[in-house]
């Protein structure tokens, strides 16, 4: 299998401050433009690193060929 890049992004922001969270483009070296859709998770910081967890699990859940 080829090598492969996880693109994310995190920022910790005051919940109460977040009034709109949309994607962020990406440019392939080919000039194509992909799409990351941002997530948002809220709680203290025990509850964001479990929720966290839980996302990157199911998110390889997706792709059971890697």
């Amino acid at each position: 299998m080829a090598n492969l890049t996880l693109v994310y992004g995190m920022r910790l922001l005051p919940a109460e401050e977040v009034a709109e969270v949309g994607e962020a483009p990406v440019v392939l070296k080919n000039g194509n433009a992909a799409r990351v859709t941002m997530h948002i998770l809220e709680g203290s910081r025990e509850e964001i690193e479990a929720q966290l967890r839980q996302s990157i699990d199911a998110f390889f859940d997706f792709y059971p060929e890697i």
